[in-house]
């Protein structure tokens, strides 16, 4: 943990910021670029803290599948519950560039720990690569959630729902170290993959509906 990097670093972030990239075509014009890449770089920072802190505290046992999970979501939801973003549409987007912002650490996180096994190979390096593919998702995922909330005056049934839906990976995840990879953590993937796709075309997808009202109405 004391060293990251830098080519580990940028494999979470890079596949972070294609999917921010993608995700956001249809938005044009609801945000502003700075803002985007400000809340992504806090993700960043924030994802690091976090990561630090939970590993400091993997002792903690059977107890860390309900923690970890509030730790994380109480973390964005702090950054996005500011003045400033209550009640914006926008803030829905934000909240999608602070989760992958937030995702995008744990890439080198499973990478170097797995590089600490003796026996490492490139197959475990890969398997670590994917499963925080997953991970990435799913932060991405509960950051548009969070946000939708903090938009929609909502926030404590949005941060709770974020908070249920990180505790099944918790219950498949082994945080102690990626050297002990089971078949059973790809289902992060699968798993990432269908909520990420249902949170973006089902419920961020929804700030557009109002644009569409707003412009109607103007013409």
């Amino acid at each position: 943990m004391s060293y990251l990097p830098q080519t580990l670093l940028f494999l979470g972030i890079i596949p972070a910021l294609v999917l921010l990239f993608i995700s956001l075509k249809f938005y044009t014009g609801m945000y502003k670029e700075k803002i985007v890449f400000i809340t992504f770089i806090v993700g960043i920072i924030a994802g690091l803290i976090s990561i630090i802190i939970e590993y400091l505290s993997l002792r903690v046992g059977l107890l860390s599948i309900l923690l970890f999970p509030v730790f994380e979501q109480l973390f964005k939801t702090m950054i996005l519950n500011i003045r400033r973003f209550q009640g914006k549409k926008q803030t829905v987007i934000y909240g999608l560039s602070l989760g992958l912002g937030f995702g995008s650490i744990f890439t080198p996180y499973y990478m170097v720990i797995t590089s600490v096994n003796a026996d490492v190979s490139i197959y475990m390096m890969l398997t670590a690569f994917l499963i925080s593919m997953g991970i990435l998702l799913l932060h991405g995922a509960t950051g548009v959630l969070i946000g939708f909330g903090v938009y929609n005056f909502e926030l404590v049934k949005y941060f709770i729902s974020s908070v249920l839906l990180y505790i099944p990976p918790m219950l498949f995840s082994d945080f102690a170290g990626v050297e002990k990879i089971s078949f059973i953590q790809f289902a992060l993937i699968p798993y990432g993959l269908l909520l990420y796709w249902y949170v973006t075309t089902r419920v961020m997808s929804r700030i557009l509906v109002v644009r569409r009202k707003r412009e109607m109405v103007k013409s």
